[in-house]
C-alpha cells in the first residue's frame, strides 16, 4: 500500500479487542465499541513550526498506540480500514 500522510498526520490500523471478557462471557458484535488501540502504519514528515522548521513526530511506524474514541477520519484503502489522525490525538504509546 502506498499511503503517505502529510505533516503531523499518522495512519493507524485499529487493533480489534478480545471477544471474551476475563470471566469467559462472549461479547456480541452489537455491544462492542470501536477499538481505541492501534498500530501505526505510516507517519508524516513532522509538524511545520512557525519558523519554517519541522519537528519530527514522537511515534513511528510499528508503534502500538492509544487514541481517543472519536479521533481521526476513517478511510478505506485497498479494502483495508484505516484511520488518519493528527499526532496530537494520540494519547499514549504502548511499550512492551
Amino acid at each position: 500500500m502506498k499511503l503517505r500522510p502529510l505533516n503531523d498526520r499518522v495512519v493507524i490500523k485499529r487493533i480489534e479487542e478480545e471477544e471474551r471478557t476475563a470471566g469467559g462471557i462472549i461479547i456480541p458484535d452489537t455491544a462492542k465499541e470501536k477499538p481505541i488501540q492501534g498500530e501505526v502504519v505510516a507517519v508524516g514528515n513532522g509538524k511545520l513550526m512557525e519558523d519554517g522548521s519541522r519537528r519530527p513526530l514522537d511515534v513511528k511506524a510499528g508503534d502500538r498506540v492509544l487514541f481517543s474514541k472519536y479521533a481521526g477520519t476513517d478511510v478505506k484503502v485497498e479494502g483495508e480500514d484505516l484511520l488518519i489522525m493528527r499526532e496530537d490525538d494520540i494519547l499514549a504509546i504502548i511499550e512492551k
